[in-house]
């Protein structure tokens, strides 16, 4: 009988699943019938079955998951036990603070820590943003502030990497391959190196893939994720998104609470007295009208 082994889920590779052993070495393996779906970043328990192929017995706990919309409602898996999301954003394309509220709502709801990253600093626009910026500042996120042409703020920005899991999100085109691609120098070698060990051929899947950094920490490259959306969210859970709003929920009138025109809402007080962005309230109900009407 194979000795069971613990592993890390790195890749997705066709039906395959990529997972490297404690020595580092990659097998392909397969997961049992009926266990939920694996994703990268998830710890397994697994064993060897025929050489550099094995077979996926249990997913061990998660710290967290980020989960996407799937087929016929249902939800799947993205990433699995992130510390970090890097909401990446740059002056150029217009920046998109709806999907910036959206990401950092969801983080607040998934046990992962959030922080902001200005890419392309070395365009013309950036200290533009500084004033909106400034809320989530005060609000306790992370702001970090980068150019991956000019190699501006990387130093400080692989610092924060270092001993953590971590994943970027953000819009399209802000910047977030160029980012990868200076952090993990070798990273099309490492592809190459999977594609060959399981004898997969050329890996050119755009699910997720998990690389180990040279100075520490492991980045997810997850190109799809800018579309996980608000899956999984409820209302309530929307509106604890919202650091600012949290410890104002508890003070509403009622616990149902919706805050729109509630009467007695602490929050809609709140925004009224200039205690809370209006903007951010705003963008707040706009995300609710996003939110997929629950059955």
């Amino acid at each position: 009988m194979a000795e069971k082994q613990e592993g890390l889920v790195v890749s997705h590779l066709g039906k395959g699943i990529a997972v490297e052993t404690v020595s580092g070495e990659i097998l392909l393996c397969q997961p049992r019938r009926k266990l939920e779906t694996v994703a990268v970043g998830d710890r397994v328990v697994f064993e060897q079955v025929a050489s550099g192929q094995g077979r996926i017995d249990e997913i061990l706990p998660r710290r967290s998951v980020l989960i996407r919309p799937a087929r016929n409602n249902k939800i799947r898996p993205v990433a699995a036990n992130i510390d970090h999301i890097y909401v990446v954003f740059a002056p150029e394309p217009r920046c998109d603070f709806l999907l910036i509220d959206q990401y950092l709502a969801l983080c607040e709801n998934r046990n992962i820590e959030a922080r902001l990253l200005l890419n392309k600093t070395d365009l013309p626009g950036s200290e533009v943003l500084q004033p909106k910026l400034a809320v989530y500042q005060t609000l306790g996120y992370p702001l970090y502030k980068v150019s991956a042409v000019e190699n501006i703020g990387l130093d400080d920005l692989k610092r924060d990497l270092k001993g953590h899991v971590s994943l970027f999100a953000g819009q399209s085109g802000v910047g977030k391959s160029s980012l990868t691609n200076r952090l993990i120098p070798d990273k099309n070698l490492k592809i190459n190196s999977i594609s060959a060990t399981t004898k997969h051929g050329r890996h050119t899947t755009t699910a997720a893939t998990l690389y180990h950094l040279p100075e520490g920490g492991d980045l997810i490259d997850s190109p799809g994720v800018a579309i996980f959306g608000l899956a999984g969210l409820t209302e309530s859970e929307l509106a604890w998104g919202f650091r600012e709003f949290q410890p104002l929920i508890e003070h509403c009138r009622f616990h149902n609470c919706r805050h729109l025109q509630d009467k007695g809402c602490a929050i809609k007080r709140a925004v009224e007295q200039g205690e809370i962005s209006s903007e951010r309230y705003q963008r707040f109900l706009k995300l609710r009208e996003k939110m997929p009407v629950m059955l």
